[in-house]
């Protein structure tokens, strides 16, 4: 079991410093959300579980891959990541380049949790046009960016004649560290975004009980088979690359008996949040390391 923090629930005053010392205690990951921009009138708009937006518009953004590549030269080992990433909201040579530089100046430790966004007037905002348009469009968008992304680390020379980009041959250097690419982790609830997931490198989850995820892994694993027997798991016919399941919980009291539960129902790694308010994330995430046994010495396993 692999273990990680999710920056979201914290100040950011106190994202580096926690960083720094989740890199010291030996948890594997650190993850940051994203968003462009928050327009004034969310309205109408659906979280994943059907309520109102939980954030204010007024809510502090960041360039997160560039805040992850300062977070990098504090730490040594720990890895990196965006939960998650509107990869489809850029264009793909700007979200490209910033993940490959993050994963240049970090050693290899960019970890791309990518999602289609679920605020339909930030897609409004920032790509234009007929108002719904672009959400409705959201998962082709995000297909279409990822492809290209993929052909950009991994090919010499690239063109492309798309829905939403179209561009003659280009060079992009440098290749990421970790090859053919660093790991690319969908994130979503929709069986729509779980069938992404599958054809890449991981599935990403929203905040769950053991119950709740329990049926949405279930769910995952067959559309993994499906994409497997259909040859189109990251471009492969069988699964070559590591698949893993992250799942977020938000539950502060996560001991080693039911750690030892998830790792049962097939979770790699479990973004974790052993605070309930910022001034205490320092110390909970010493008793938090402290109380878990010998699950951070496995964490590789």
């Amino acid at each position: 079991m692999r273990f990680g923090i999710a920056l979201a629930h914290l100040h950011t005053s106190q994202w580096v410093e926690a960083s720094v010392l989740a890199d010291e205690l030996g948890y594997e990951s650190v993850w940051t959300p994203d968003h462009l921009v928050f327009p004034l009138d969310m309205a109408g708009e659906l979280y994943a579980d059907g309520s109102a937006p939980p954030v204010p518009p007024s809510t502090p953004l960041h360039d997160y891959p560039a805040l992850l590549c300062f977070i990098a030269a504090r730490t040594t080992r720990i890895r990196l990541g965006t939960f998650v990433y509107l990869f489809g909201l850029r264009h793909p040579f700007v979200a490209t380049r910033a993940f490959t530089t993050l994963d240049v100046v970090s050693g290899g430790r960019a970890e791309i949790g990518v999602g289609a966004g679920w605020l339909a007037a930030e897609m409004t905002a920032t790509l234009g046009g007929d108002p719904g348009a672009a959400f409705a469009a959201r998962g082709r968008r995000l297909d279409e960016a990822l492809t290209i992304a993929k052909r950009l680390w991994t090919e010499d020379v690239v063109d492309h004649d798309g829905e939403f980009w179209q561009f003659g041959p280009v060079m992009f250097e440098p290749k990421p560290v970790q090859r053919p690419h660093p790991p690319v982790l969908v994130g979503g609830e929709s069986p729509a975004a779980l069938r992404r997931a599958a054809r890449h490198d991981g599935w990403m989850s929203m905040p769950h009980t053991f119950e709740t995820a329990t049926v949405q892994i279930k769910a995952l694993r067959r559309h993994r088979l499906d994409a497997i027997d259909a040859g189109v798991a990251d471009g492969v016919a069988a699964p070559a690359r590591p698949f893993s399941v992250t799942v977020c919980t938000l539950d502060p009291m996560v001991g080693p008996d039911a750690i030892a539960r998830w790792a049962e129902l097939g979770v790699d790694r479990l973004v974790v949040r052993p605070w309930s308010r910022t001034r205490d994330a320092l110390d909970g995430l010493r008793r938090f390391r402290d109380g878990s046994g010998d699950w951070f010495a496995t964490r590789e396993g």
